[in-house]
C-alpha cells in the first residue's frame, strides 16, 4: 500500500475520541453540556492529538436510554443546541484537523417517534409496516433478552395497535422493519442529511441487530448484509472519504462477514471486542496468553478496512465472548462485588479504579491498545484517569461529567445547584479534587501529558495503523511482543502485563538496532531487554542505510 494512500484511508491510522455532548462541557450554566461548550473545547482535543471526534447521540429524545431513544433523526436536542451549533462544531473541528462522526441509531426509534405513534393509530397507517407486528406473542429462546434486568421479553403489547411489536432492546424502543424498502430509503436519507452537514461518517449502533430479520417471514430478507452493502455504496457516492464504524460484538468468523467481500464493500471498521475482552482476561491472569491467542486467531481483513482498538467505551465492559469461568476470573480480579457487575456479563467500571490507579499499569494498558494495527479509540476522561460514578444507575456509571478542574461542579458547569446537572459529579478518590484536566496539564509527568506524547508517536507511526501484525516469541509468559511492518519500516512493541520485572530476548533478525521511540535509546540486535513491572516500550527497527524519522 503506497504512502500516498494514507490520507485516503485516514481511518486506518486515526485517533478517535468518543464523548457524550451532555456531559462534556456546559457553556450556558443550565447543567447540561452542549455543542457550544464542546466547540470551546475543540482546542483541548486538538492539543491531545485527536484526529476524529465521535459524538454519542445528540438527537431529540425523551432520554430514557441516554439519547439512543430518538424521536427525530433530523434534529438536535434543544438542550444541546441547534443544527447551526453542530455545523459550527464541525467547521471548527475541521479547522483543527479533526473529523467528526456521529452515532447512527436506526435499528429502532423511541416509542414517542411520530412514525410509531402513527403506526399505533391504525393498521392502515403509512408507517404501520415501519415496525414489526404480530397478533400473537412469538416464541423466544432463553438468553434472547439483551437487558434482563429491565425486560423479560423482546415483544411488547400495544393496546392501541392491538398487536405485539418487536423491541430487541427496551420496550420503549420499537425495532424498525428493515425488510420494508421505505425504511431502507429513510435510513439512507438520514445518512445523506448528516453528510451534507459535514459529518465524516457514522458509528453504526448494534449492527447485528440492525440486519437480523427477527420476527419477519423467512423470505422477507433474502440477504441481511445487502442493507450494509447498499449503505456503503450510498456513502461512497455521497462522500468518498466518509466511513462506517460498526459495533459488532461477535466471534471472529462472524465478525469478518461485516467487512464484506475481499475488497471490503460493507463496513470500513469494526470495534475489536474480541481483543478487548482477551486483554482483560490476560490482565486478570497476569499472562499474555489469552490476548496472544486471540490476536493469532483473528481472520485476515480487506486491506482498506481496519479494527478500532479500545480499552473502555461508553457501555459496560462486556465480557460475553469469554467462557463463564473466564468471565469469573475477570470479575474476581476487577469487580468481585456484585454491585459492580451488570447483566452477569459485564462491569460498570472505568479502567483506573479497576487498576487501583496504578500509573504504570494504566500506561501499559493504553500503550498496548494503541500499538496494535488499526485505529485507536479513547473514551472521554480516559486521558486524565477518570473513575466511574457508581451513584449513577447501571451502565451510565461511566458517563459522569468530564472533570475539567477542582472548581465547583468539576469545572463542567457553572450551574448554581448541583442538582441541576445532567448527571452527578464523581466523588471520592477519583473525584475532581484528585483527578482533573487542569492539574494534570500543569504536571509534565502526568497521565494527560503522557497521553499527548503517546498519541503524537502513534500518529507519526503509520507502520502501526497500516502495517501487518506479527507476534514475537519471548520466554516470559507475562510479556506480549509484536511487530508491525509496512513498506520496509518496522515498529516493535513490548508490554509486560503482570506487574513483574522480566527479561526478554527479541527475535528481530532483519535490522541492526532497536531505537526507543520515547527515550531515543538504542539496543543492538539481537536485543535482550530488562523490563520493569508493567513495562511499555515502542521501538523502530533501524536497518543499514535507512534514515529514521526524528
Amino acid at each position: 500500500m503506497s504512502r500516498k494512500a494514507t490520507s485516503d484511508l485516514w481511518w486506518k491510522n486515526a485517533v478517535i475520541y468518543c464523548l457524550d455532548v451532555e456531559t462534556f462541557f456546559d457553556s450556558d450554566g443550565d447543567g447540561w453540556g452542549d455543542l457550544a461548550g464542546l466547540t470551546e473545547r475543540v482546542d483541548y482535543l486538538g492539543g491531545l492529538g485527536v484526529s476524529c471526534l465521535w459524538l454519542m447521540p445528540f438527537y431529540p429524545s425523551p432520554h430514557r436510554d441516554d439519547g439512543y431513544d430518538i424521536v427525530d433523526f433530523y434534529g438536535v436536542d434543544e438542550r444541546l443546541g441547534t443544527l447551526g451549533d453542530l455545523v459550527e462544531l464541525v467547521r471548527t473541528a475541521r479547522d483543527r484537523g479533526i473529523r467528526v462522526i456521529a452515532d447512527f441509531v436506526v435499528n429502532n426509534t423511541s416509542d414517542q417517534h411520530p412514525w410509531f405513534r402513527s403506526a399505533c393509530e391504525s393498521r392502515d397507517s403509512p408507517y404501520r409496516d415501519f415496525y414489526v407486528w404480530h397478533d400473537k406473542k412469538p416464541k423466544e429462546k432463553p438468553g434472547d433478552v439483551v437487558f434482563p434486568d429491565r425486560e423479560d421479553s423482546n415483544w411488547a403489547y400495544n393496546r392501541q395497535a392491538g398487536q405485539w411489536y418487536l423491541h430487541r432492546f427496551y420496550s420503549h424502543q420499537p425495532d424498525l422493519n428493515i425488510a420494508n424498502p421505505r425504511v431502507r430509503d429513510e435510513i439512507a436519507q438520514i445518512m445523506g442529511f448528516w453528510l451534507d452537514l459535514g459529518l465524516s461518517g457514522f458509528r453504526i449502533d448494534a449492527v447485528p441487530f440492525l440486519i437480523e430479520p427477527v420476527g419477519l417471514s423467512q423470505d422477507a430478507v433474502a440477504d441481511p448484509h445487502e442493507l450494509l452493502r447498499h449503505l456503503r455504496a450510498y456513502l461512497n457516492r455521497r462522500r468518498g472519504d466518509a466511513i462506517l464504524l460498526g459495533e459488532v460484538n461477535l466471534p471472529a468468523k462472524e465478525q469478518r462477514t461485516f467487512f464484506g467481500d475481499e475488497d471490503g464493500d460493507e463496513l470500513h471498521m469494526l470495534f475489536d471486542f474480541l481483543g478487548n475482552q482477551a486483554l482483560y482476561l490476560s490482565l486478570a491472569r497476569g499472562d499474555a496468553g489469552p490476548l496472544r491467542q486471540t490476536l493469532q486467531a483473528a481472520p485476515e481483513i480487506p486491506p482498506t478496512t481496519a479494527l478500532a482498538r479500545f480499552v473502555r467505551n461508553h457501555d459496560e465492559l462486556t465480557l460475553d465472548q469469554l467462557g463463564e469461568a473466564e468471565r469469573g476470573e475477570v470479575f474476581a480480579r476487577f469487580g468481585a462485588d456484585p454491585s459492580l457487575q451488570l447483566y452477569g456479563r459485564g462491569l460498570r467500571r472505568r479502567l483506573p479504579p479497576m487498576l487501583d490507579g496504578d500509573p504504570a499499569a494504566l500506561r501499559m494498558v493504553y500503550s498496548l491498545a494503541f500499538s496494535l494495527p488499526g485505529a485507536a479509540v479513547l473514551f472521554y476522561g480516559e486521558e486524565i484517569g477518570m473513575g466511574e460514578n457508581l451513584a449513577i444507575e447501571g451502565r451510565m456509571a461511566v458517563r459522569s461529567p468530564m472533570q475539567w478542574s477542582s472548581e465547583p461542579n468539576a469545572g463542567f458547569s457553572q450551574a448554581g445547584d448541583p442538582a441541576d446537572l445532567s448527571r452527578p459529579i464523581t466523588e471520592g478518590a477519583f473525584g475532581p479534587e484528585h483527578v482533573n484536566a487542569a492539574a494534570l496539564r500543569a504536571d509534565p509527568d502526568s497521565l494527560l501529558n503522557w497521553f499527548e506524547r503517546l498519541i503524537r508517536r502513534r500518529r507519526e507511526s503509520p507502520e502501526i495503523g497500516f502495517g501487518t501484525l506479527t507476534l514475537l516469541d519471548v520466554d516470559a509468559p507475562s510479556v506480549l511482543a509484536h511487530r508491525c511492518d509496512w513498506e520496509g519500516a518496522t515498529i516493535v512493541a513490548v508490554h509486560e502485563l503482570a506487574g513483574q520485572a522480566a527479561h526478554v530476548t527479541l527475535a528481530v533478525e532483519d535490522g541492526e538496532a532497536l531505537v526507543d521511540l520515547f527515550s531515543g535509546d538504542e539496543h543492538a540486535l539481537p536485543a535482550t531487554l530488562a523490563l520493569e513491572r508493567y513495562a511499555a516500550r515502542w521501538f523502530r527497527v533501524r536497518r543499514a542505510g535507512q534514515r529514521l524519522p526524528p
